[in-house]
């Protein structure tokens, strides 16, 4: 759970007109901390990153969904249906 006066620094740079990823920052800092200080085992910075932008979300930080919910793009060999070898067009 963040602190109150994490959610208030991130609100205030909200209405400053930050960014929300900019916003999320106080969040990812209070993980780092807590790392530091021993209060859970992450095992990378990037997990400790996607600790804080998680409760940044849930405390109403209006940042993107995680990269792995985003709708990826299809391939080009998808999208125009094009073979994937010679081969298989010959067989045709």
């Amino acid at each position: 759970m963040p602190t109150k006066s994490t959610v208030r620094k991130a609100k205030q740079q909200l209405r400053r007109g930050k960014r929300p990823t900019t916003a999320a920052g106080p969040f990812v800092r209070e993980e780092i901390e807590h790392v530091r200080r021993g209060k859970h085992g992450a095992r990378s910075k990037k997990q400790v990153i996607a600790i804080g932008l998680a409760k940044a979300r849930r405390s109403g930080i209006p940042l993107q969904a995680p990269a792995s919910s985003r709708k990826k793009r299809a391939p080009a060999r998808k999208r125009t249906g094009a073979p994937r070898n010679r081969l298989a067009a010959n067989r045709k």
